[in-house]
């Protein structure tokens, strides 16, 4: 591997890295509102009400 290929897969790497960074805390921040969104219906079906209060 030349030094130009080198530094051409270190950007690539980094910029990937750079890119999850981004998006890996997007994806929990989701993640985590759906599973408080089900917890709330789900206690609002047990008990009774029609709608999950917000």
């Amino acid at each position: 591997m030349s030094y130009r290929d080198y530094v051409i897969a270190a950007y690539a790497v980094f910029a990937l890295m750079l890119l999850w960074d981004w998006l890996a805390p997007k994806l929990a921040i989701s993640r985590a509102l759906r599973a408080a969104l089900q917890l709330s219906k789900r206690r609002a079906a047990r008990d009774g009400h029609t709608e999950a209060q917000r």
